[in-house]
């Protein structure tokens, strides 16, 4: 026999949990402030980020700062919500519970998975109406744009080349710098050498990723655009061609002439064997100069030397528009409005060593009064016509990974073509 109790309890849970959502929906509403003609309350947008490292984050800061103060009916608040592998669960987590950020930071390479998961606002509309867009410079629009919609714009940017130790070129009797692939192999050979004549050399002359991640395919990749290859056909990955199969074998081939020291694991980008100078060349980019300007080394930059074509691979972040409301969509774009402006560019360029996105901030008197007193920087600068975006498809994050796997495998031995046909049937089964 039921109870009167028990009969009544559900009734009871249910007014219980129907409060609990009203209350939450109530906090929900209240945290997201809205102005409206007859409000003066400023409308407030979290832009959500990982900009790192501090410096960077207080000269970002202070922008965003410069922006609220010209704009009392708007306020963005930045938000650091972590490294990129911090922040990808956090992003993903925000978007299918409906609660994404207004704007969000993050490498254009993960617009697929947003795009699938209908989390972002198409900016073509208003990229083709804005003033500053279109100083942008042409080779951002790759890293912009997927399927004939641009859905981000770049923050800022970088590009890869390649750091040497002028001191120890001159020891070595190179007085001009590779400008090809054979040329480079050369000269890595030359500055390899066996101080103490134990037969293992206490210098290499170029140090290589060894690992399967990001940076690893990264610094490969302008390789691979120096063949006049790429990763994608007709909208699917195809890794197995003569242009990657090529770009992989230099690198076998460099392993196989002892001119290589390889990185600690997953470690490429750091600097130890660099500064040290147990290695005389090291793939990376402009980010590095305040390191380097700290150091007590000679160092200097060329580009990466050519195969078929000068090229090179972009770095940097976007910023993306957020689906949300439609009065908070159009208010965040006032805010890429302002970090496309020549103000914002060079301000952060000159805070934080990174390339400005627009001609016209690169040509401003204050950016060329920098870059004359660091003129490594003409390297990336000029690296701009030749500069190509890693692929923003949905499953790029796999994609890299097999891709990681075969260049890591080759590194160790495996045959280069062998070691890409087994990533593209991995790659298969995914696209599959």
């Amino acid at each position: 026999m039921t109870s009167a109790k028990s009969q009544h309890r559900p009734t009871w849970q249910r007014g219980l949990r129907l409060a609990i959502a009203l209350c939450l929906s109530l906090l929900l509403a209240a945290c997201q402030p809205f102005s409206s003609p007859g409000n003066q309350t400023p409308l407030t947008l979290t832009l959500w980020h990982g900009i790192n490292p501090p410096p960077n984050r207080d000269v970002f800061n202070e922008l965003v700062a410069e922006f609220n103060a010209d704009h009392p009916n708007l306020q963005i608040n930045p938000l650091y919500i972590g490294q990129p592998d911090q922040q990808l669960p956090k992003i993903f987590t925000a978007v299918v519970g409906g609660l994404p950020p207004d704007l969000l930071w993050f490498t254009p390479m993960i617009t697929g998975q947003l795009l699938e998961l209908g989390a972002i606002h198409p900016l073509n509309e208003w990229f083709d109406d804005s003033i500053n867009a279109r100083q942008l410079n042409p080779a951002l629009l790759e890293a912009m744009t997927l399927e004939d919609q641009i859905w981000s714009i770049p923050m800022a940017t970088n590009n890869l080349g390649l750091f040497y130790r002028p001191s120890l070129f001159e020891a070595a009797g190179i007085d001009s710098l590779p400008r090809t692939w054979p040329e480079l192999r050369q000269v890595a050979r030359t500055l390899t050498v066996d101080n103490d004549g134990d037969g293992r050399p206490d210098r290499h002359g170029l140090l290589l990723s060894l690992g399967k991640g990001e940076w690893t395919v990264f610094t490969w990749l302008g390789f691979l655009y120096g063949m006049g290859g790429s990763l994608i056909e007709d909208g699917v990955p195809n890794l197995v061609t003569p242009e990657a199969v090529a770009a992989l074998q230099f690198w076998a081939d460099l392993v196989a002439d002892g001119s290589v020291k390889f990185s600690q694991p997953e470690r490429g980008y750091e600097l130890n064997d660099y500064l040290a100078g147990r290695v005389a060349m090291q793939l990376t980019g402009p980010w590095t100069l305040e390191q380097l300007e700290d150091s007590d080394i000679d160092y200097d930059a060329m580009a990466i030397p050519a195969a078929q074509q000068q090229a090179t691979v972009l770095g940097g972040e976007h910023l993306f528009v957020m689906k949300t409301r439609p009065e908070r969509q159009q208010a965040a774009l006032e805010f890429l409005e302002f970090v496309l402006s020549d103000r914002f560019q060079t301000q952060w360029a000159l805070g934080t060593g990174y390339l400005p996105v627009t001609e016209t901030a690169q040509k401003s008197p204050a950016y060329q009064a920098y870059v004359r007193d660091r003129p490594i920087l003409t390297v990336f600068l000029e690296q701009m016509s030749g500069a190509r975006s890693r692929p923003i498809i949905a499953n790029y994050a796999r994609l890299s990974d097999s891709l990681g796997r075969a260049i890591e495998q080759t590194l160790l031995g495996t045959n280069p073509l062998e070691a890409l046909e087994t990533a593209q049937r991995r790659i298969d089964r995914i696209w599959q």
